[in-house]
Order: C-alpha cells, then structure tokens, then sequence
C-alpha cells in the first residue's frame, strides 16, 4: 500500500481571520491510496454482505475435503516453507541412515513376556514379603542392560542430536547406536565416559579401559575425536585417538593408527565435546593412509574430519556405537600445549573496556549522593562517607 500525502499550506493575513498580525495553517489533508494486490487473494469472492446465499458444508467431511483441496492449490503468494526453501535448500530435508540395520522386536512377545513376569511376581511369596517389609531392592545393573535393549539406542540419538553431533560428524545422516560402550578412565571408575556428561582434562589425562559386546572373530575400528578443538578451522576436527582392526572386544590387540592424546579445551572457549565412535567392519582394511607418525605431537598431522574417513572406508565399515563427554579448560592442559605439543597456550579472553566517566562537574546539582565516588583516587569506596 502505497501513502500519498499532499499538503496544502495556506498563509492568511490576520485581518483575513479578524487577528491582527497572525498566521496559520490549514489542515492538513492525508490522500491514501491502495495499489491493488498481484492476484486475487483467498475468499475475496465472498460477499460478506450477503452470507446467507453462500453453499453450505452440510457435514464435516465435506467441509475437510473441500479445505484439503484448497489446501493442495498452488498459490501466487510467498509462504513461509517457500521462503525457507529457497534460502536453505537442505532445509526439513530427511537425513539418511547410515548404522547398522535395526530390527524391531515383536510387540506380541514383549507383551507376553512382561504378562509372564508379572505373574511370576504376583505369585512370589518372598517378594511380597521384601515389599511389605520395604526391604525389596532393584538391582541398578539389571535396569540398565534392560534400557540398553528396549529404548536406550533411540534415547541415546535424541541426545547426540540435542548436542549436535551427526550434525558436525556425520552432516545430513544418523545412526541408531547399537553396541553400547562402557568407556572409564582411572581405575576407580570415577571419569566414565556415558552421554554428554563432564570430565576435567586432568580425568581423562590417560588411555581410557573399554570394553564392548562384539561377536568372535568380529572387527571394529574406535575413533575419539573433538569437533570444537581446532584452533585455525571451524570445519575441521582433531583426532585425539584412532584404533583399527580391532579382534573382538579387545581395543589393545588393534592396530593404533593414532595414539591417544588426552584433551586440550584452550581456556576461554567453553565446554568442548570429545565423541568416541564405534565402526563394525566387513573385513580387515588397510589404514595405511590413515596412520601418522608415533609420536604424533602435531597438530597438522592430527587435522582430522570424520565424515571424510567415513566415506573413504564407507565400503567396509558402518557406526555402530557412541559415546561422548564434555571438557573444559584445567591446569593439566597448560602442561600439555608446552611440554607435549610444544608449543604457547592460545587463551581467549574477554577484555572488557575501562569504565566511562564523564567529566566532573564543579557544582553538580541533581546528582546522586555518590556522585563523588566517581572521581576519587583510589579502587576503594566510600559509599556515604561524607
């Protein structure tokens, strides 16, 4: 819609008006005026002043049909998923699956199983003693292989796209976590590695103990890397552990391709994620182009991007499991950029700018009490001093 405004200033004489030596201005007149719309717009057949010769729906059925067919219309206007179309092409765009195949088990069998359970509890004289004597106890173990093989694998995406890792690992694709991992560092099982939980750099200073259910004769290929480390591109990652042609559930009896480097958040940049992913293979493969030098204290030869490995060993290899951790910046990690990679410790840091004063005023008037606390010599305060 189009304004046009004309203004029309009349200058009068004051004996024009009766008023010596006066003037004024007349209204001033708005003109608007509508520039008709490219195409018809919805319901503007209508007459509104005449509802009652409009066709009625008589039942709700037609009435939905006839608004899913005008639903179906192609229309002349730009709507909001047009407009997100045509800026992010990839935008609601269904990501590919790329793990293992999921199988989902019988419902009938679930239900029958859990019908049988609950018979053989109902019918359990000790377990209705444990209750009434509030003595009954839930084995913590029992509950987690349980989630584990109902819906922990479909929790366990939720979560690793509520972090954003397919997102930044594996770009328009997922996987159903299958092989569950039980990753610890130390010996007293105080750093295990589940979903996004936090470990301090000093925890997971060393090679972690893991261990996962794997068929005989089956290999695997175990991959820690951090999407948020890399200090000169946003894209790239550093890969701070690679496994190959692992036998079994034996991670030591690999091949290292890459040894272990603990982490290395820079300090001013937050919770950086370390993400260990789990590769089942069809065979033995040759990562002769994926090893680098022993020891790898480079951080150019540690450049590292996951979805580029995965699609050169896509052929013989499929994720199968998951797990990850957040870590930010402790003393361990100063040690680690001078004495193991040998080099300064970038650190990020805020510089917030000196406070602003305006110039004293001699006499100030309206001034707070405090006025003067500004200007005095000194960090310490005086507040009501006077």
């Amino acid at each position: 819609m189009a304004l046009r405004t004309i203004c029309t200033v009349a200058l009068r004489n004051g004996t024009d008006l009766g008023v010596n030596n006066a003037r004024t201005f007349v209204t001033t007149a708005f003109l608007c005026r509508r520039i008709p719309t490219l195409a018809p717009l919805p319901n503007d057949e209508i007459d509104v002043k005449n509802l009652e010769s409009l066709d009625k729906y008589r039942s709700y059925t037609r009435y939905l049909k006839q608004a899913e067919r005008a639903k179906n219309n192609p229309t002349w206007w730009k709507t909001y998923r047009s407009y997100v179309e045509k800026t992010d092409p990839e935008h609601d765009v269904e990501r590919v699956d790329i793990g293992l195949p999921y199988y989902r088990p019988s419902r009938l069998k679930e239900v029958r199983e859990r019908s049988r359970v609950m018979k053989e509890n109902k019918e359990s004289a000790e377990l209705e003693r444990a209750f009434r004597l509030r003595t009954f106890r839930i084995s913590v173990d029992r509950v987690q292989e349980t989630w584990e093989k109902s819906s922990g694998l479909f929790h366990i995406k939720r979560l690793a796209d509520h972090y954003g890792v397919f997102r930044d690992l594996f770009p328009m694709a997922y996987f159903l976590p299958q092989i569950s991992l039980r990753i610890c560092h130390g010996q007293d099982n105080s750093g295990q590695v589940h979903y996004g939980n936090r470990l301090t750099p000093t925890e997971a200073a060393s090679a972690p103990q893991i261990s996962f259910d794997a068929e005989e004769g089956s290999l695997w290929t175990l991959l820690l890397t951090c999407p948020d480390e890399h200090l000169l591109d946003n894209e790239a990652e550093y890969v701070h552990w690679l496994m190959g042609n692992i036998p079994g559930g034996s991670v030591q009896a690999g091949e290292e391709l890459c040894h272990y480097l603990p982490p290395f958040p820079a300090k001013g940049t937050g919770f950086h994620r370390y993400i260990y992913v789990l590769f089942k293979q069809e065979g033995p493969i040759n990562f002769q182009e994926d090893v680098r030098p022993s020891p790898c204290h480079s951080l150019v030869d540690r450049t590292f991007k996951t979805v580029d490995f995965y699609r050169k060993h896509q052929d013989n290899m499929t994720p199968a499991g998951l797990a990850f951790f957040q870590s930010q910046w402790d003393e361990s990690v100063s040690n680690t950029f001078h004495n193991t990679l040998n080099m300064r410790e970038p650190v990020f840091e805020f510089i917030r700018p000196p406070v602003y004063h305006p110039p004293q005023v001699k006499f100030p008037g309206g001034k707070p009490l405090r006025y003067l606390d500004r200007y005095r010599d000194g960090k310490e305060h005086t507040y009501g001093i006077y």
